[in-house]
This record gives structure tokens, C-alpha cells and sequence, in this order.
């Protein structure tokens, strides 16, 4: 997110736009919490991870009223436009307040669960990937020293992109996800496979919003059904959200964020930037908060 602030401001200073940064997204604006932006505060920051603005959930920003509070705050400082950079949450907020005050937003997607619409990729799930693969590699070293099934646990809410991806990247032997139905059955037939053809330790990636359970519950369920490997369940928790972003992810934020004042500049307002087959691309907000990202079938 960073990467993107810092290609938002710099972009717009080029085109002699003056910038404002609110802190905690929504929240601030409400309370009229901001700082100026210039291009040396947007310095060192791209290779940091989270953000410098910080983040929250805004539950006032849920009612029309607090919404209203943040339109004459905009107003008064002379804004002209809206730049969010968020999940789903935060562009329909935009997409909200957009249309309920005639209001120019922009959105640039930046989610680890790469479940926004209207793009490839978002922003921070490469980093998350990373994070997920190496710690599967470091988990690894246990499982094949104790002959052990590790059952671990990624992020991704309804969407299992990081599970599928990290499962590939780490030669998981089973992967469970949100989009395929999942039966205990299933596992402990590809197990009792590896079993045959002598293999030690397995891994399993399990997507936190699979419809079976936590990896907990997955995990005593398979022991009624096979007990031949000894079970241990890994959850990563926010350690998939944090670390110095990679480099794809610098490039893919620092495009956007060029990307969403351009878009801005020749007055297409209330969409979203995007990048799909290496091309950059704009998604009307209402498409964004209406439709759902289905994952690749190809992998």
C-alpha cells in the first residue's frame, strides 16, 4: 500500500495536483484527521510493508450521517477527488459515497486475498505468497523429520487463491478450498496413495473458508477415518500480512497508482484500476462491488 501512496503522490505532484493523505482510511476523513503530502513525505516508504496513512474499519462511516461529515470535510479542504486503496470494503465504501454525493473516487485494490474483481492480481498478495511458501518450506523440515501431516492454515476468507497458489509453489500434497467441495474421504484416499508409494509426510493447505472447518476440525475428522501419520495443525495467522513487499508487488502498485491519476486526468471517475493480461484496465466500482472474482480452473 505503501508503494501505491508513494505512486499516487508523486504522480500527481507531476501533474501539479496537491495531495492530502487521511489517516485510517474512512475514519479519518470523518474526523478530519489528515496530513499534506508532498513528494518528500512519500519518501522511503516503498519498501515498506503495511502503510504509513495507517488503516481501520469504519463502522461510522456505515451511516449516511458520518458519511455526510466526511463530504464537508472533502469540501472544505477544496477536494476534488477520492483515491481509496483497499479490499472489497473500501471500494464499495467509495462506490457508496461516490454516488450518494456526485463525488469523483478512484479505487486501487490492494487485498493479500487477491478476491477483488477487475483484476490479476491486488496488491500484497504476491508478498502474502511468499510469506505462506516459505513458511510451508520451513514446516516441511519438521514434517519429514518426524513422518508427520501438517495441516496448515492460510488466509483468503471466501476465496482459496492463496491456498491454490502457496499449494502449488510448495508441492502441498492436497490443497482445500472454498470453490471445491471437499469430503474426508478424498484426503484420506490420496494419503493412503503416498502411503503406498512410501512417502513419509505429507502437507496440506487448508483455506480458511473451506466449507468443512477449521484445519482443527479437519484434522480430527481424518483421524477417524486414517491415523497412520501423526497430525499437526499450523495456522499463519497475520504473519501472511506482514514483510517488505516484493518486487512484483512494488511495480504492480506503483503502475496503479500512475494508473488511477490518469484515470482521474481524462475525468474516469468512480472506477476501479486494475492490471489484467499485463495491461492496465479500468472497472466501473458498481462491477467491482456487484460481481465476484472466480478463481483460475487452469490451476
Amino acid at each position: 500500500m505503501n508503494a501505491a501512496l508513494r505512486s499516487v503522490v508523486r504522480s500527481a505532484h507531476f501533474h501539479n495536483i496537491e495531495c492530502v493523505g487521511y489517516f485510517r482510511g474512512y475514519q479519518g476523513i470523518i474526523e478530519n484527521d489528515f496530513k499534506i503530502l508532498d513528494m518528500r513525505s512519500v519518501s522511503n516508504i516503498l519498501e515498506s510493508g503495511g502503510t504509513v496513512l495507517k488503516t481501520a474499519r469504519s463502522q461510522d462511516f456505515l451511516m449516511p450521517e458520518f458519511r455526510v461529515k466526511a463530504f464537508q470535510h472533502l469540501k472544505t479542504l477544496e477536494a476534488e477527488a477520492l483515491i481509496v486503496i483497499g479490499g472489497n470494503g473500501s471500494i464499495t465504501g467509495a462506490n457508496i459515497f461516490a454516488n450518494q454525493f456526485d463525488f469523483p473516487c478512484l479505487g486501487i485494490p490492494a487485498s493479500i486475498d487477491n478476491d477483488i474483481y477487475g483484476t490479476d492480481f491486488s496488491i500484497g498478495f504476491q508478498t502474502a505468497l511468499q510469506t505462506i511458501v516459505e513458511s510451508v518450506d520451513k514446516i516441511r523440515d519438521t514434517a519429514r523429520s518426524h513422518n508427520r501431516l501438517f495441516f496448515v492454515e492460510v488466509m483468503g476468507r471466501n476465496n482459496g487463491n492463496l491456498a491454490l497458489y502457496s499449494s502449488i509453489a510448495s508441492g502441498a500434497c492436497f490443497v482445500i478450498i472454498p470453490e471445491k467441495k471437499f469430503k474426508i474421504s478424498d484426503l484420506a484416499k490420496r494419503l493412503k496413495l503416498g502411503k503406498a508409494l512410501s512417502k513419509t509426510s505429507s502437507i496440506v493447505i487448508v483455506a480458511e473458508g473451506n466449507n468443512h472447518g477449521s484445519c482443527y476440525k479437519i484434522a480430527e475428522d481424518l483421524s477417524q477415518v486414517f491415523d497412520e501419520y501423526e497430525s499437526k495443525v499450523t495456522i499463519l495467522g497475520h504473519l501472511q500480512r506482514g514483510g517488505a513487499p516484493l518486487v512484483m508487488d512494488r511495480v504492480l502498485a506503483s503502475r496503479m497508482g500512475l494508473s488511477a491519476i490518469q484515470a482521474l486526468l481524462s475525468d474516469k471517475s468512480n472506477h476501479m484500476v486494475g492490471i489484467i493480461d499485463g495491461k492496465n484496465v479500468l472497472t466501473s466500482m458498481k462491477d467491482v462491488v456487484e460481481k465476484q472474482k472466480t478463481i483460475n480452473q487452469k490451476l
